[in-house]
């Protein structure tokens, strides 16, 4: 269940960021996106060895991060 729930996450995220892929970002926000993707593998990296506390939030603090750029750029968050 947990490994479902986490995998369901990573892909959420992924659309997410490709939704927003056409917009001009700023240096700070393309940074943003940066390290969201990071907080993504290691979320990955986490799911992999087992630790799924620490996947999941990985993950959720990447959606943190790209959802705080969709307010910011009036694209809702899902």
């Amino acid at each position: 269940m947990a490994v479902e729930r986490i995998k369901k996450d990573i892909e959420l995220l992924e659309k997410n960021i490709r939704e927003m892929l056409h917009l001009d970002f700023s240096r700070e926000e393309k940074d943003i996106i940066q390290r969201a993707e990071n907080y993504k593998e290691d979320s990955i990296y986490y799911l992999e060895k087992g630790d799924y506390i620490t996947s999941f939030g990985c993950i959720n603090y990447a959606h943190g991060l790209i959802d705080s750029l969709r307010i910011l750029h009036g694209i809702g968050v899902k």
